[in-house]
């Protein structure tokens, strides 16, 4: 996907300090029941795909590395391929209908790594992804690892798709059966995590071009959890929006002030499109509750640059995971299952879809490890935010055990001020904002206060400049919990801190504006 005009913060390596902190800072899957199948981890009597057939609404495409998605199906999830010898196997389920069979997969991959290169298509369509090829954006995807998103199902071990960037899937409308196409409607939903994303372009989930280039308004129905167009949004994001090429919408415009995101651990995105003049997006929290309508009403009005509409769409039916149809492949996802279908789904399907979607009690620890870099300190452990990646205002920041895909020990440069230090949307604060030794840190809202400036020293410390004092393990502890403070610096370990390569800053050329390269996302000389 390409933005048109609208231009976007790129994150450049600026310095978060000195020397310390930024030098160290296809064969497709059968449908087949067993007639003996055990019932053990079975999921609930009826799939999404149950649900979405129901209402009139066939799915075309499902996708799921954790479960299956029709009560009937008994294929494979996903094919892992080991490094050691370049083996594959499928990864089927436990019972007809039910969970992934992970066993099968830690077994396989026992002693070496693996890879996913095929993730099935559970519809009777066979639309298999592979991983997505070179395009007018990106260089040739890599395959998911398969083991870096352990998750539970109903307590059944799974694992999710981590998709960072240069990791996403594809399959062409060439080779596709029954996707949307020209302006028929198609209805999709997600789950998908709000703790990792970025403001990248763009990890997508749907409909997108037949060749790997943007050929415009409306070539493109696909959902997009993320960061990407925060300027005058509402809240902190992620936001649930449809890329439509040539732009990404939160309603009927790039910012949608009614919609206020979705930044649970799990989410579920919902996007329809009737490919005339209507389009509508859902989200809600894969673990609980109902989905709250963010959008339901016209197309955006308008031209692109080449006088393409959006009304009506122009849709060419390709199946994009993890980037956008020119593969633009710089956003970060983790996706646990979704699907897409033909027609204009009802709010009752989607409510009853969303139902079974919380029936799932999915879970796990983390659920990736989102944009920026981790901040090591005392005893090596890492600065983390009290929770696990919910951390709100006044949530404590302490040390904790370095975990790989934990969203709250990944720390960027916040937008509002190259001085500040942000995660999950917040900065890192001095509370109240005083300048008194042993002042516990905090994550709060980023309001550039003189409480959230920190500035690296030579020595290994990041001084805060206002109260002329140092972030510092408290009493020196370096157990999980140790809650971080400001106290004198005083060059002890208690005050050594490093990453192992530069936070990352956009660079602000005024208010809400960024320093921004001309053109569309083009990675050429002059």
């Amino acid at each position: 996907m390409t933005v048109g005009s609208r231009p976007r913060c790129r994150r450049v390596a600026a310095a978060l300090g000195l020397v310390p902190l930024v030098a160290s800072l296809l064969s497709g899957p059968s449908m087949a029941v067993a007639a003996d199948a055990a019932p053990a981890a079975a999921a609930a009597a009826n799939g999404p795909c149950d649900i979405y057939g129901a209402g009139g609404t066939p799915c075309v495409a499902a996708y799921s590395p954790a479960r299956a998605l029709y009560a009937a199906y008994n294929g494979p999830l996903y094919q892992v391929r080991r490094a050691s010898d370049g083996a594959t196997r499928d990864i089927g389920l436990l019972s007809v209908g039910g969970y992934a069979n992970a066993a099968q997969q830690d077994a396989f991959c026992a002693g070496t790594s693996c890879v996913i290169p095929i993730v099935y298509d559970q519809s009777p369509n066979h639309n298999d992804l592979t991983p997505a090829p070179a395009g007018e954006q990106g260089a040739a995807n890599a395959p998911a690892n398969a083991a870096a998103l352990p998750i539970t199902i109903n307590g059944s071990k799974a694992y999710g798709l981590y998709l960072p960037p240069g990791v996403a899937y594809r399959r062409s409308s060439r080779v596709t059966t029954g996707t949307a196409r020209g302006s028929n409607p198609e209805s999709l939903y997600e789950v998908a995590s709000g703790t990792n994303v970025n403001s990248a372009c763009c990890s997508d989930f749907g409909n997108v071009e037949t060749d790997t280039v943007d050929t415009g308004a409306g070539h493109m129905n696909t959902l997009n959890l993320s960061t990407l167009g925060a300027v005058g949004a509402t809240g902190h994001g992620p936001w649930v929006q449809a890329d439509l090429e040539e732009g990404v919408f939160q309603g009927k415009t790039f910012v949608w002030t009614p919609n206020k995101g979705n930044a649970s651990k799990f989410v579920t995105a919902v996007l329809k499109n009737n490919g005339v003049d209507t389009f509508a997006l859902k989200g809600g929290n894969s673990q609980a509750g109902s989905l709250s309508t963010w959008y339901n009403g016209s197309l955006p009005d308008g031209t692109d640059r080449w006088g393409n509409t959006w009304k009506p769409m122009h849709l060419e039916g390709s199946v994009g995971l993890g980037a956008g149809g020119d593969n633009s492949n710089r956003g970060t996802q983790s996706f646990f299952e979704g699907v897409m279908t033909t027609g204009y789904a009802s709010d009752a399907t989607e409510n009853a879809v969303q139902a079974n979607i919380v029936a799932q009690n999915y879970d796990g620890k983390s659920t990736g490890g989102g944009p920026g870099r981790t901040i090591v300190g005392p005893g090596g452990k890492c600065v983390d935010v009290a929770g696990d990646d919910t951390g709100g205002n006044l949530a404590s920041v302490q040390l904790w055990d370095c975990q790989a895909f934990a969203a709250d020990q990944r720390w960027i440069g916040s937008a509002y001020s190259s001085g500040t230090l942000n995660t999950l949307g917040r900065c890192l604060d001095v509370a109240g904002n005083v300048t008194t030794a042993g002042t516990r840190v905090e994550l709060y809202d980023c309001n550039g206060v003189a409480g959230q400036q920190w500035i690296p020293q030579s020595d290994g410390s990041i001084k805060n400049p206002a109260s002329g004092l140092c972030l510092d393990a408290t009493d020196g502890n370096t157990a999980n919990g140790t809650p971080l403070r400001i106290w004198t610096c005083n060059g002890a370990a208690a005050q050594k801190f490093s990453v192992t390569t530069p936070i990352l800053y956009p660079v602000t050329g005024g208010p809400a504006k960024c320093v921004d390269v001309a053109g569309d996302d083009l990675n050429v000389n002059n």
